[in-house]
């Protein structure tokens, strides 16, 4: 796979653009949600992750139908060149103490813009790898670029513990994130123009042609995937493990702000508990990446997922449970590591699953399930959640939903198993 020149230059225009993703996120959220002098409750905390997120689940069918009709290339060049301005933007209104509407508009555009370019990604894989390869390249690339967003982050915050902090720090900080966006975008310059796709005529269309196009191409990308029963499945498994990770997340943003320390004396100390749990599961997510290819060849893609989810349920709980950061570390790791398996098998069986006329908007729909059912779990944990994060009940309600899925998943997948042969070979293109 490595020795796949084409391969090598999506990745590292996927490097630059995730790590710059991290510290981008990082020190917006510092900005925003770590200010000892603003309050950071249940509520708070969902909707700064619904003010993040949301853009995702609305612009992402927009991304799928443009990418059928768009050269990919040309995407992730434009996409980065954008957010480069529009995170300058926000750098400039971090360093002048703004708070207000024209900060979160700019950063909710340039998140926007940013659908553009993981769709891109996505749907761009198989173009540069071969059939049989997909599984590990999904392992190398998604994993990688997870990896150097939390390394753009632990750089960021390991920056800011390091300077006297402020908002000035951290505009600082966003300021470096626009300058990695312009490297990932000359990254993707290297890359030839009509690689990526989508291959054959392209249709031109107005504006407004466009715009009326995105209901029938959600549409279209919805028939083709309930055509599809394991691809079906596998998105719906996604959904709802999608939504037990995020409710964890809030709870463990919680527990080390409020919980862990005292917001009254500074919340450095609450970063750093942060930076640790999130690099825990960012080590998750490497051996996730390590261990997939070959379990998934000896007992399938399927099994593998039941595990992932079954171990989640149990070891989520065993180690939240008490309610301290040693265990809770640990705990990050293996989530991570479930999280990332679940998300490497379901990539991999709709990329096989779906045609590559329809991979645009079928990805639109992934990413949709993926962020609404964040953006779901913020909103059940802003009604039910305590401020310190601790809740003995929502800890066994999320554990009981990776066990529920789990199950499901394994009477469909015995109902419907996978077909033997994934979609032809020649509509995937690669070089």
């Amino acid at each position: 796979m490595v020795q796949h020149r084409d391969f090598r230059k999506l990745y590292f225009t996927r490097l630059a653009g995730q790590a710059s993703d991290g510290m981008f996120q990082m020190a917006l959220a510092s900005y925003v949600f770590f200010a000892p002098e603003r309050q950071a409750d249940a509520g708070a905390a969902a909707a700064a992750l619904a003010t993040l997120l949301l853009p995702y689940t609305f612009v992402g069918p927009f991304a799928g139908v443009f990418l059928d009709r768009w050269r990919r290339r040309q995407v992730l060049v434009r996409a980065n060149l954008v957010r480069a301005v529009l995170v300058g933007i926000v750098a400039m209104l971090a360093w002048s103490g703004a708070t207000g509407a024209p900060l979160f508009i700019a950063a909710l555009v340039a998140i926007s813009i940013n659908r553009f370019y993981l769709t891109a990604l996505g749907a761009s894989l198989p173009h540069v790898v071969e059939r049989d390869e997909l599984i590990m390249a999904n392992s190398v690339s998604a994993t990688s670029g997870t990896m150097a967003s939390l390394a753009g982050g632990g750089l960021g915050l390991a920056l800011h513990q390091g300077m006297r902090g402020g908002h000035g720090t951290d505009a600082a900080l966003i300021l470096a994130a626009a300058c990695g966006y312009l490297c990932s975008a000359l990254l993707a310059r290297r890359i030839q123009r009509d690689l990526l796709g989508p291959h054959g005529k392209i249709p031109a269309m107005s504006a407004g042609q466009a715009l009326r196009g995105v209901a029938s191409g959600l549409l279209d990308g919805g028939r083709h995937v309930w055509a599809r029963p394991m691809a079906r499945n596998s998105l719906g498994v996604m959904a709802a493990q999608r939504f037990c990770y995020g409710t964890g997340t809030i709870a463990t943003l919680l527990l080390y702000r409020n919980y862990f320390n005292d917001p009254a004396h500074g919340t450095d100390s609450a970063m750093r508990g942060l930076g640790l749990v999130f690099g825990a599961a960012g080590a998750g997510f490497f051996v996730a990446a390590m261990i997939t290819p070959p379990i998934t060849q000896r007992i399938g893609k399927p099994a593998w997922i039941v595990c992932a989810l079954s171990a989640a349920a149990v070891f989520g709980f065993a180690l939240a449970a008490p309610y301290e950061p040693p265990p809770l570390v640990l705990g990050a790791f293996l989530l991570g590591t479930a999280a990332q398996s679940v998300k490497l098998c379901v990539d991999t069986i709709v990329q096989e699953s779906v045609e590559d006329a329809f991979r645009g908007r079928v990805f639109a729909l992934y990413d949709m399930l993926f962020n609404s059912a964040f953006v779901a779990a913020a909103a059940v944990a802003s009604l039910v959640m305590p401020e310190s994060g601790k809740s003995y009940a929502l800890l066994s309600a999320v554990s009981v939903g990776y066990a529920v899925t789990a199950v499901l998943f394994l009477r469909c997948a015995l109902k419907h198993p996978a077909p033997a042969q994934a979609p032809s070979a020649a509509i995937l293109q690669t070089p």
